[in-house]
């Protein structure tokens, strides 16, 4: 007989003041959430992602997004080349023209994280970027 996937559920009880459980309850509110049970339960997962993200042998999921002057020299192709001769496997890259100067470019990458930041930072470093941001997701084992 196969077992079933889902996992056991625990109920726990908290105890909140009421000024924190009426901020709380407005948070979840404009979250979209039905209630505090999921609210809480992807607080946690935020936080032992971010606990994991510190590691830096983590395996990670990454969007690098770029903004930057199109019109700069060679740019483009530096931000290819650093894709194409990187350890860390590039998912995919989406290239967006914003103004006549400026384009975002968001290079999907899965490494690990201490891989991924060295690229981000070579990329953010690059002369004509003008704005970056690094997202990070712990991949799951």
């Amino acid at each position: 007989m196969a077992q079933s996937s889902a996992q056991k559920t625990q109920r726990i009880g908290i105890s909140l003041e009421d000024d924190l459980l009426s901020q709380f309850d407005d948070l979840i509110t404009k979250g979209g959430y039905t209630n505090r049970s999921e609210a809480i339960r992807d607080l946690i997962r935020e936080k032992l992602t971010a606990q994991k993200l510190k590691a830096p042998e983590t395996t990670a999921i990454a969007a690098i997004f770029v903004v930057y002057d199109h019109h700069q020299a060679k740019l483009a192709q530096k931000l290819i080349q650093l894709q194409h001769s990187h350890i860390i496997h590039a998912i995919s890259s989406i290239h967006i023209h914003i103004t006549h100067h400026n384009c975002l470019e968001v290079i999907l990458l899965k490494g690990k994280v201490k891989e991924i930041q060295k690229l981000a930072d070579s990329i953010l470093s690059l002369k004509g970027v003008k704005l970056g941001k690094v997202n990070l997701i712990a991949a799951e084992d």
